[in-house]
């Protein structure tokens, strides 16, 4: 088992989660996030206008799941990213669990 964690912009997201499921993976859990590609930008959003989003406005999925399913889904990611046009590509990463309840 290991632990999958993808970003990507919210514009994505409904395409993100159709290659979840075309990868098998059912079971996952999901967080709104602001992404920043620059650090100062977070710190001018804070100072200046603290009432304002800086971020892109960005989802994180995770999930516990086989490596098989993982891999498909690196797959289908990455064929997906290849068709952008823009900068902000689907994120993902797998962690090893050493340990789990």
């Amino acid at each position: 088992m290991k632990l999958l964690i993808v970003t990507s912009v919210v514009a994505f997201q409904k395409d993100v989660l159709k290659l979840f499921k075309k990868a098998n993976i059912e079971a996952f859990s999901s967080s709104e996030i602001d992404g920043y590609k620059n650090g100062n930008s977070l710190v001018a959003t804070q100072s200046w206008f603290p009432g304002e989003k800086g971020g892109n406005e960005s989802v994180m999925l995770f999930s516990f799941t086989d490596e098989e399913k993982i891999s498909d889904l690196f797959k289908y990611l990455k064929e997906y990213n290849q068709k952008l046009e823009t900068n902000n590509p689907v994120r993902a990463v797998v962690l090893p669990v050493e340990q789990s309840l």
